[in-house]
């Protein structure tokens, strides 16, 4: 599933990531990778950024993780984070 980046109560999307990808962490570090490069051309406003995912079978921990270099970024552009989990 990928991830939707766009405008709170709009139907137009600012960007995809992960085409195809269901497992959480690759989307978290693409997710990221996107924030670091583009951060500076998105004015702040109200932006949902939803990650469509499955949940690893017979996962017992670790997993993805947000930098506080990323959650800062969403946080000053005003980034929602939508985790979004679909069965298989």
């Amino acid at each position: 599933m990928p991830i939707y980046i766009k405008t709170e109560g709009s139907t137009e999307t600012i960007t995809t990531l992960s085409k195809g990808v269901w497992d959480l962490p690759p989307q978290i570090q693409e997710l990221e990778s996107w924030l670091f490069e583009n951060s500076s051309n998105l004015p702040p406003s109200s932006y949902i950024a939803d990650i469509g995912f499955s949940a690893r079978e017979n996962a017992c921990g670790g997993g993805a993780i947000l930098s506080p270099k990323a959650m800062s970024i969403m946080g000053k552009l005003g980034i929602k984070l939508y985790l979004s989990e679909y069965g298989e």
